[in-house]
């Protein structure tokens, strides 16, 4: 099995954490994360790949054991500025993308600066089409209507401990949810607890990356990147039809929607998932 090193850079003055695995002259897969975990969530994904493929997947700042200062810029743009910048630093011309959450909404602003840079992409429960959000998008789309006082508190209370339970467990029946590990909220709430008010301004962040789905898509229609999209349907967030919507503009696309799996397919059925993606990036990289 693949050893995976942890390392620090120092990216414009902030101190930047990532998992890296893989021989330095392979073929890269950049693993943005989501929220509410970091880097952690592809601790078993990274060595089942690293036999071929350099992995590499950073912490975003307020994230993991990246640093978090009070200056940075805690956005989308912002963070796909700061990948920017980390690719440079490790000498990483292309590469493939994971497009996974939160890391979806960083790696799609990351892809319209350079699309030339990117050989492929995975996408894994990431949205970028508005009229397929799931139902429990209903809460964010009143507060960003009326961005009351109120309705932030309420919000601000899924930045908790039992929130970021809720998060991960979500809607995936009990034989999925005994598969998943409690240390992906367990583990983050600590190291978040500190960073709750940079939570919480993300979702307001969120509607200004919504606003830019048309950009991701078209995107998409003129670059065709070759994809492969890998999806637990059980997700309140971006169900089934999430996934579905990316073949109106990647015809093209592998589309695989892994049965009883949720928003953290990695944990359940990494099984699955680890051979659909070695198959396809030894085709396309």
């Amino acid at each position: 099995m693949p050893t995976v090193a942890y390392r620090t850079v120092e990216i414009d003055g902030v101190r930047v954490f990532y998992r890296e695995a893989g021989p330095p002259d392979a073929p890269v897969l950049l693993l943005p994360h989501g929220y509410p975990s970091s880097s952690f969530q592809y601790r078993a994904l990274m060595p089942a790949l690293a036999d071929r493929w350099r992995v590499i997947a950073p912490d975003f700042p307020g994230f993991g054991y990246s640093e978090a200062p009070d200056d940075f810029d805690y956005s989308f743009p912002g963070y796909a500025s700061l990948l920017h910048a980390f690719l440079a630093e490790l000498n990483v011309d292309r590469f493939a993308l994971y497009l996974f959450d939160y890391g979806s909404q960083v790696g799609f602003q990351l892809a319209l600066k350079d699309p030339d840079r990117i050989t492929a992409l995975i996408i894994q429960n990431g949205d970028a089409y508005e009229e397929t959000l799931g139902p429990k998008y209903e809460p964010l789309k009143e507060y960003w209507a009326e961005p009351t006082d109120e309705r932030r508190t309420e919000l601000a209370k899924a930045v908790s401990a039992e929130g970021l339970r809720e998060e991960v467990l979500g809607e995936v029946p009990p034989e999925t949810a005994e598969r998943i590990s409690p240390d992906l909220w367990q583990l983050s709430w600590p190291l978040m607890e500190p960073h709750q008010d940079i939570m919480v301004g993300f979702f307001l962040e969120i509607l200004s990356s919504v606003g830019r789905y048309p950009e991701y898509q078209a995107y998409l229609r003129e670059h065709q990147p070759p994809t492969l999209i890998v999806w637990g349907p059980e997700d309140g967030y971006m169900p089934a039809e999430s996934a579905r919507a990316y073949l109106a503009d990647l015809p093209k696309a592998e589309l695989h929607l892994l049965d009883g799996g949720g928003h953290w397919l990695l944990e359940s059925h990494l099984d699955q998932v680890v051979p659909l993606v070695r198959d396809f990036l030894d085709r396309v990289t």
